[in-house]
């Protein structure tokens, strides 16, 4: 072989990667780390053949849609511009169906890992406690297990967001060593236990939410220190025994205050009046009243049917009622006969100005479902039917219930859990009441139905959605309650139909006695033209 072409040879395989790495070098160690993210996680678009830290290739999307975001970030600062390291790993949106990867200690600078709306499965592993990282983000994936210990030991973790996974365990009491922690969401899992002690040093955070995620307790005193809190979320705790409403008079900054079902007991403190910046204020879990003025009918009523969230229906010869109207965070709605619907809150989550409170069908529902479950009627917090102008007795309630709004299929569009409450009459006759479990999956139509005493006019059913499941899953905008159809009838003959009868019974009555005297009527007439009461009269005078 020539001279020439032993050089050219050498240049191919010695120099050609470098220049496809371009002039800055991503360390080949961290090039393998990222072949090992991929296999691990089921990434299949990177092109090894392209520089990582290029911004082409699949490595970046430069114009990705919002929450969709899809992207190697790399710092090539390092050695005067001839190095590289990444920094950011953020895949989004693209329902990978593999494992967290371990390995993420080889990417020495890497500061964030977002694996949010993704269908990733196993546990956390304990190995990223050994990095320097700022954002972890891996809401919404099929996560399980506890959270390891070894999170506690990130002193650089500033957000670590795990909402809407299948989390489970107590909460390690290394979590209160995370001290630049300002974002913590543990919401929407299945922890055990009590809200460690520690948090209490938790005095930089300032987004804490925990709402449904299986934690229970009183809320800590320590609470009251963390005066740099912006945003609280909190549910379900204190469900064991009764606390007062948490001292928060330090927290001046706080914008958000969310509590609910919290047990609670007591007035709400003054200085709530004192938070300047408080713009959102929710408190639930007590029991509410809402008195309704309105003109009773002296009509009664024994039955109605309503298409939740849908056009006028004929189903099974009765005629469903239209629930169109567009409702809003404090809305009453009084239909054209004896019904009403009003919803509470808003949908914090869609991003949006104003909220849409029905749903329409994103599943294949299963053959032969009614029209009454290609929409349904939800509410972010609170959604009550009323009856008005019923009849004293009992009925029964008919519950039409599909989940129509999550998928079955192997995205992230399929882990979206919808938890609700169900009263009828004020009394609560189903807990933690799923669609999907108790249909059997999504797209499936479900009737639950419930005795109803009436004693006063008035039939009130309330759905209400006290924080648990999942919240921007699919999208923002499609938790708490929803219910597709509403059927109440009689348990009694109503007395309109025994008048009825009766007077069907009198009419023929009076009718066959008017044959009857018609009857007679007709043959005396006849007797007395033949003078068979004549030759009696005159006998009868003749005795006279």
């Amino acid at each position: 072989m020539s001279f020439s072409r032993l050089l050219l040879t050498s240049f191919i395989v010695f120099c050609l990667p470098i220049f496809a790495f371009g002039a800055a070098l991503l360390p080949v160690d961290e090039v393998e780390a990222l072949r090992d993210v991929a296999k691990i996680i089921g990434k299949t678009d990177w092109n090894f053949s392209a520089d990582p830290c290029g911004g082409q290739w699949g490595w970046v999307d430069p114009n990705p849609a919002k929450r969709s975001e899809n992207g190697v970030t790399c710092n090539c600062t390092f050695s005067n511009g001839t190095i590289c390291h990444v920094v950011s790993i953020v895949l989004k949106f693209q329902n990978f169906e593999g494992n967290l990867p371990t390995n993420l200690g080889r990417f020495p600078y890497l500061q964030e890992i977002d694996l949010t709306r993704n269908y990733l499965k196993g546990t956390i592993p304990q190995e990223w406690g050994t990095t320097q990282l700022v954002n972890i983000s891996i809401i919404a994936n099929r996560l399980t297990g506890p959270i390891p210990k070894e999170i506690g030991n990130i002193s650089t973790l500033a957000i670590f967001t795990v909402e809407f996974n299948q989390l489970s365990g107590v909460l390690p009491q290394e979590l209160g060593n995370l001290a630049r922690i300002e974002k913590l969401q543990l919401s929407s899992n299945n922890f055990t236990g009590l809200l460690p002690a520690t948090f209490s040093k938790l005095t930089t955070l300032k987004d804490l939410g925990i709402q449904g995620s299986g934690l229970s307790g009183p809320i800590p005193t320590g609470i009251a220190l963390l005066g740099e809190m912006t945003d609280l979320r909190i549910s379900d705790l204190g469900n064991e025994s009764e606390s007062s409403f948490p001292q928060l008079s330090s927290m001046k900054n706080l914008k958000t205050l969310i509590l609910r079902s919290c047990n609670i007991i007591g007035s709400i403190p003054d200085y709530v009046g004192e938070l300047t910046d408080l713009i959102t204020l929710l408190i639930s879990g007590c029991s509410n009243s809402m008195v309704i003025d309105m003109l009773l009918l002296a009509t009664e009523f024994y039955s109605f049917h309503i298409n939740c969230g849908g056009k006028e229906a004929t189903i099974g010869g009765n005629k469903y009622e239209d629930d169109t109207d567009p409702a809003g965070p404090s809305s009453f709605y009084q239909s054209r006969t004896n019904w009403a619907v009003s919803t509470t809150g808003h949908f914090m989550d869609d991003d949006s100005n104003s909220d849409t409170f029905t749903g329409t069908n994103a599943t294949k529902l299963s053959a032969n479902t009614s029209a009454l479950y290609m929409d349904a009627r939800l509410a972010p917090i609170s959604l009550t039917y009323y009856g008005f102008c019923m009849g004293n007795g009992n009925y029964t309630v008919f519950l039409h219930f599909a989940e129509i709004m999550f998928t079955n299929d192997r995205t992230f569009n399929s882990l979206g859990r919808r938890f609700f409450d169900i009263y009828i009459q004020g009394k609560l006759v189903q807990k933690d009441f799923s669609i999907q479990n108790e249909a059997g999956g999504v797209g499936k139509a479900i009737i639950k139905n419930f005795t109803a005493v009436v004693t006063g006019n008035t039939l009130e059913m309330r759905f209400y959605w006290a924080g648990k499941g999942t919240t921007r899953l699919p999208v923002g905008g499609v938790y708490g309650p929803l219910i597709s159809a509403i059927s109440v009838t009689p348990d009694f003959i109503p007395p309109s139909e025994k008048s009825s009868s009766t007077s069907t019974y009198a009419g023929t009555v009076v009718g066959i006695v008017v044959a009857v005297v018609v009857v007679i009527v007709l043959i005396l007439g006849i007797l007395w033209w033949k003078g068979c009461f004549g030759q009696k009269i005159s006998m009868h005078h003749g005795i006279v």
